[in-house]
């Protein structure tokens, strides 16, 4: 994993809008079970499409967009034997904290048709196993085509966390919670080795790390206790990777509402630290969180480390001025080291591929926006 040796890194947190034509593709095939005959190279031509936009945007590491999954989360749905369907899910937010405080704003936000399209709600009722190496090899094999003979290595593949499986797709099979969780560990570490092994890094998607408090009603120790333990079974799904292929992301998830009951990163960092990855994406864009970069002043970075700070928001259709992000980009800078800051973003654009939480025009202006913001931090941070 390359740091900022010769001047700030750009990259983002993984999914990218997809073409309306091949959102269209994938969107009947989800619904008919039925797949276009021209699926596949249409597959490869937007993942082709996705690596050259973030090029031309000045984006350094670089993804495939999530161009070939329904969404960041779900598309495990496809990929692990074990779980039957049981109708449409609800909403991740209903109980939330964030729901109990701001009833009216939600309320509102159904009728509207905000938030993410609904979902199959998965439960395991067998031993949870690992089958889904040809769609992994598709991935991996159309990433690879589209950098065109790049060095992999300056690419990342995102891969969903265990714990937001063990959230997402119930347990009706397993005695223990724990067990459970151990036997998603042993599965996800089928698709976390084949990335590192096609030469990729790895990025552990886990917004359920940084959102489970906001989610719950447990205390902040309680919580911590929670954390500690997925901290743990995540390692031992990571076992046997280097740790300089593994970037680990956490977020509070693509809730545009208020957002008062986020945890703090705090009281999550030195538990994150404990996680076996070579670099830690975390959101600081948006208002709620763009203070934490003091967190820094009183948190040791590992040697060897790196921190992704999110300096772009998915909470917002503002673009953030250039000006702006090279300024939290020095402030991260000035506490950690310039070489061990990658500037990043809080969080995909297009979690799920059919609801565009901000209009892709205004990605690109963001992701454009990012990379004018650490060339202007470069420039400060390398002047001679």
């Amino acid at each position: 994993m390359k740091h900022s040796t010769d001047k700030i890194l750009t990259t983002h947190a993984g999914s990218l809008p997809r073409p309306d034509d091949w959102l269209e593709m994938m969107m009947a095939k989800e619904k008919t079970g039925k797949v276009d005959p021209a699926y596949k190279a249409r597959n490869a031509q937007a993942v082709k499409d996705i690596v050259a936009k973030q090029r031309e945007l000045g984006i350094d590491i670089v993804d495939d967009g999530e161009q070939g999954k329904p969404s960041f989360l779900t598309y495990v749905n496809e990929r692990l034997g074990g779980y039957e369907p049981r109708g449409p899910r609800g909403s991740p937010w209903a109980g939330s904290r964030e729901v109990k405080a701001f009833p009216e704003y939600y309320e509102q936000l159904v009728r509207g048709g905000g938030g993410p399209a609904a979902a199959i709600k998965m439960v395991c009722t067998g031993p949870v196993t690992y089958k889904g190496q040809a769609a992994l090899q598709n991935d991996l094999d159309n990433f690879k085509a589209a950098l065109n003979g790049a060095d992999p290595g300056d690419a990342f593949i995102p891969a969903i966390s265990i714990a937001n499986i063990e959230e997402w797709q119930k347990n009706e099979y397993y005695k223990t919670g724990e067990e459970y969780l151990y036997a998603i560990a042993d599965a996800m570490h089928v698709e976390y080795k084949a990335i590192v092994d096609a030469g990729f890094l790895l990025q552990v998607d886990d917004p359920r790390f940084a959102t489970y408090y906001a989610m719950s009603e447990v205390s902040l120790e309680e919580c911590r206790k929670w954390a500690e333990i997925r901290a743990e079974a995540l390692n031992y799904a990571l076992k046997g990777i280097p740790e300089d292929r593994i970037r680990f992301h956490t977020c509070y998830s693509i809730n545009m509402g208020p957002r008062v009951h986020d945890m703090e990163l705090k009281d999550l960092v030195d538990i994150m630290l404990k996680i076996k990855a070579g670099a830690y994406s975390f959101e600081t864009a948006n208002p709620r969180h763009e203070h934490e970069w003091r967190v820094w002043e009183n948190t040791k970075l590992p040697d060897g480390k790196i921190i992704i700070p999110g300096v772009i928001s998915h909470t917002t259709m503002l673009v953030e001025h250039p000006r702006l992000i090279a300024d939290w980009i020095l402030r991260f800078a000035k506490i950690v080291g310039r070489e061990n800051v990658i500037a990043g973003s809080d969080c995909g654009f297009a979690t799920f591929a059919s609801s565009h939480e901000i209009h892709p025009s205004i990605v690109w202006a963001k992701l454009g926006s990012l990379a004018e913001g650490a060339r202007i931090a470069s420039k400060e941070l390398w002047a001679k």
